[in-house]
């Protein structure tokens, strides 16, 4: 892990409480090469793309500390690091790998399944992971929050079938809590819709985000709350981590995960089986293994199904049932994550 003189000069940007999350974000590490340096990497600046691969860097600096200090196959670093690899163009890799933009219904809003809308609350995120299938995404044309709310919440008027609302990104928890209660107070003449389910990674990479004004609001809701975390490896999930989600499950909510099976750095039993039951030690029950989506950048992570399968029959050995997550894929334009 990071020494002790290197973690100093990661947290030195903290404020004075040390829990502001919008001061966290706002002094993460954007420069490789000042990542390498911190990790004693240096030695890597040659094999680094130009212009990110143009896909930027960002990665919290609490994060950062997770990572093994001098180790260049930490799989922590691997998910951040650009790579010359994202720049060779492999056929079959695409920009919208999952459809997004055909299951678009209205401004931000993706309606694929039913009973359930997503809308794409935030283009930004605290960290920027080199495998995201929506590296590509135009956010600047497709972000629900824009105009209050107004056309996100009038498709959810004008379908009674919709008791689920999505929120994705981007990270919705990018969104001050301010601007989540506006959508909220939206909400609240919209019987049908039930339940509020939230995709983040930000109680992980940037577990201050889970602060006392986000609990009040969560607390606050009328509707069933359910939030789904993303986390690949259970290196990920330290201390914080673990009290920010007591304080999730504490406001009512329930904790899934999703991670996503990467060559290198969760591609074996141990790897997962560590992975479900430091979540499960944390209050989160393992949800969905994704095989990668197939966005162009990213082929230097994906494993083939085979290899997918057996580590699932091994993690039925090593675990009970409830800590296996279920392996998928998802495919543009079928009705659910296809199960494998």
């Amino acid at each position: 892990m990071i020494t002790a003189s290197t973690s100093a000069r990661l947290t030195s940007a903290t404020d004075s409480d040390g829990r502001d999350w919008r001061h966290l974000w706002r002094h993460a590490v954007t420069d490789p090469l000042e990542l390498l340096a911190l990790l004693g990497l240096d030695e890597l600046a040659t094999q680094l793309p130009s212009n990110d691969a143009g896909f930027a860097l960002r990665v919290p600096r609490g994060f950062v500390a997770r990572m093994r200090h001098g180790d260049a196959r930490d799989p922590l670093l691997l998910q951040v690091l650009p790579q010359l690899a994202e720049c060779e163009e492999v056929s079959g890799f695409v920009t919208d790998a999952v459809g997004d933009m055909d299951a678009r219904a209205a401004h931000g809003v993706l309606h694929k399944y039913h009973g359930r809308v997503l809308l794409i609350a935030s283009g930004s995120c605290a960290i920027n992971c080199r495998y995201c299938f929506r590296r590509h995404f135009p956010y600047s044309e497709e972000m629900a929050a824009a105009g209050e709310w107004r056309q996100a919440l009038e498709h959810l008027r004008s379908d009674s079938s919709i008791t689920e609302l999505i929120l994705s990104g981007g990270d919705p928890l990018a969104l001050a809590t301010s601007k989540l209660k506006e959508l909220s107070r939206g909400l609240a003449d919209i019987p049908h819709v039930t339940r509020l389910r939230i995709h983040t990674r930000l109680p992980v990479v940037l577990p201050e985000r889970v602060d006392s004004p986000f609990i009040a609001w969560l607390e606050s809701l009328p509707l069933q709350k359910v939030l789904v975390l993303h986390a690949n490896h259970a290196n990920e999930i330290d201390a914080s981590v673990a009290a920010a989600c007591t304080r999730l499950r504490d406001a009512g909510v329930t904790l899934l995960n999703q991670s996503v099976l990467l060559r290198d750095v969760n591609d074996n039993v141990a790897a997962l089986t560590a992975l479900s039951e430091q979540l499960f030690a944390a209050g989160v029950l393992p949800y969905y293994l994704h095989q990668l989506d197939r966005v162009q950048g990213a082929a230097h992570f994906e494993v083939d199904d085979a290899r997918a399968l057996e580590l699932v029959h091994g993690l039925r050995v090593q675990l009970p049932g409830y800590l296996v997550p279920k392996l998928v894929r998802e495919v543009g334009g079928e009705v659910s994550k296809r199960p494998l």
